[in-house]
């Protein structure tokens, strides 16, 4: 086959592109096609996404970065769909993917069971979930559990390496080493990098050096501001809301958030900081939640903590361990908590509102004005919690109108992400300029404004792709733009009117003009030979 005489790399974004969730980037070389992240998009698309051009079954790797659903949500989907490859991650990652791709495969199921008993009373076509818990299941067998800072060879050519990103328990960038016809080329994903000095995980550390860097920005126009007072945030709040009667409810990321929160409310309890509700209890809604807070104490995992954390576990003492803290798994359990009136703190998922049990006690404290509804972490625009925080004085939940009369607060700085000037010093750091630095996994604008901004304090060549843009990356030359336009200005009629089958014919073209592009250094007998098939497909079907 002429791919083994013609040097061919390349990169394509397929998701997070001028977008914040659903991360999914591919590397094509050595004739093999390596999928980074494979994630669920949250909140409202704002360009319309690219089908993959290509089957399931074509994928040969899947390297993730973490377990966070925005990066690994649709795993199940793509195992479902033929893939067959191995999955490679850190072995915390691996843990917390056990719990959560089977959470997020039964809120699949969930779903469709919901919306089907709807659309049998309405003559509407049947939903069929994205993946079940079967699929989720027969996918955790093809993950392999890696270590921080050890070389792995995923074929003849291509070796890979995971590095701490410090954003969640297992986070990862990842180092991808490409040699193909004598030339290497060096990539590295950030994956999401974390904010510094956090409870429980260590900081982002470096993966030295690369030719091309693929980079977050979800903070990449924004700073973090002096450190804050975390434990004298969260204190005033819960004194403020217990006196007046009232619950603090969080929305809360099942994995991460969730543990550091508890984290600090151990130390408010243990310094007794609230005074006249000392035994305050605290609930973990949501069965995710409960699960990854018991793997938080697994000896197993016990290189991925902090030094901080290390000594406290030393002592004997649980980090995230506290008196009066009730883990809600059954509905049952999570229906008491509201007919329960004593002052109380809830946390449940899902972190951005979206989904849940965290929907229920919205529609419970909302509209109390004793109660306080307190965000913890990033919001992405078009979100319920993103409504809530830039003050929607109503919301629908579950079909009916809830009037929001209770304080809305936001503990200020507790970011799970890096801000801009953390993620310049992470790419200043590195032993050489790469070559090229590509942007995504931040809001539309705030993409482009990071990119620009890499360019003029680096002097790093920077671009923000767009999704199903392709780069070469033997010379760093766009391939292909991607799809620029913007959703709103989009005809929707055309999306609505399109059936299953024609968006799968759509695929197939894209597919066919993938091979093609590998055929730019063909023998022109070989593309004569091909140029003559296309055209007699053209003209029958044209007909």
């Amino acid at each position: 086959m002429y791919l083994k005489e013609v040097t061919f790399m390349k990169i394509a974004f397929y998701g997070a592109a001028h977008e914040v969730t659903g991360s999914c980037t591919v590397i094509y070389a050595n004739g093999k096609s390596i999928m980074i992240d494979c994630g669920m998009e949250q909140g409202p698309d704002i360009y319309e996404n690219c089908t993959l051009p290509f089957a399931p079954s074509q994928i040969d790797y899947v390297l993730l970065t973490h377990a966070h659903i925005d990066h690994s949500g649709k795993i199940p989907a793509l195992t479902a769909g033929g893939f067959h490859g191995k999955i490679y991650a850190t072995a915390a990652t691996v843990q917390l993917c056990n719990i959560m791709l089977l959470d997020s495969a039964h809120i699949q199921e969930s779903e469709a069971k919901w919306r089907n008993r709807k659309a049998k009373r309405s003559g509407d076509e049947l939903y069929e979930p994205l993946y079940t818990t079967e699929d989720a299941a027969k996918a955790l067998k093809q993950f392999v559990p890696c270590d921080y800072q050890k070389e792995y060879t995923l074929c003849k050519g291509i070796t890979i390496s995971f590095v701490d990103a410090g954003h969640l328990l297992g986070s990862s960038s990842i180092k991808i080493s490409v040699t193909e016809n004598g030339i290497t080329k060096t990539l590295v994903f950030s994956g999401d990098l974390g904010n510094y000095n956090r409870p429980l995980i260590c900081d982002p550390k470096n993966p030295s050096n690369a030719d091309y860097v693929i980079i977050e920005s979800t903070y990449g126009n924004r700073l973090h501001g002096e450190r804050p007072d975390y434990l004298g945030q969260l204190t005033r709040i819960l004194q403020e809301t217990f006196d007046r009667g009232g619950n603090v409810v969080i929305p809360s990321f099942a994995i991460g958030r969730t543990q550091e929160l508890l984290y600090l409310l151990r130390i408010i309890k243990e310094q007794k900081l609230i005074q006249g509700h000392e035994n305050f209890p605290v609930y973990v809604d949501s069965p995710l939640a409960v699960e990854a807070t018991e793997l938080y104490a697994n000896p197993a995992l016990i290189d991925y903590f902090d030094e901080e954390t290390l000594d406290l576990l030393q002592r004997g003492i649980n980090p995230i361990k506290l008196p009066n803290l009730v883990l809600s798994i059954s509905t049952d359990e999570s229906m008491l908590i509201n007919m329960d009136k004593t002052p109380k703190v809830i946390l449940s998922a899902s972190g951005m509102c979206e989904a849940g049990r965290i929907r229920h006690h919205l529609k419970h404290n909302l509209w109390r004005r004793e109660c306080t509804i307190l965000f913890v972490g990033y919001q992405a625009v078009g979100t319920l919690g993103s409504i809530i925080i830039n003050g929607a004085q109503e919301v629908k939940l579950f079909g009916e109108t809830i009037q929001i009369n209770a304080h809305i607060e936001q503990l200020d700085g507790i970011s799970g992400h890096a801000d801009r000037d953390m993620l310049l010093n992470w790419l200043d750091s590195f032993s050489s300029k790469p070559k090229m630095v590509f942007v995504n996994h931040g809001h539309d604008t705030v993409c482009d404004e990071f990119a620009q901004t890499i360019q003029e304090q680096l002097n790093i060549t920077a671009t923000a792709p767009y999704n199903g843009a392709e780069y070469d990356l033997i010379s760093g030359a766009s391939l292909i733009q991607g799809n620029t336009q913007r959703i709103e200005k989009a005809a929707h009629t055309t999306k609505q009117n399109e059936t299953p089958a024609f968006r799968d014919l759509m695929a197939a073209g894209r597919w066919l003009m993938s091979i093609l592009e590998k055929y730019r250094h063909a023998a022109n007998s070989d593309l004569k030979k091909m140029t003559k098939q296309i055209i007699a497909l053209c003209e029958k079907w044209d007909k």
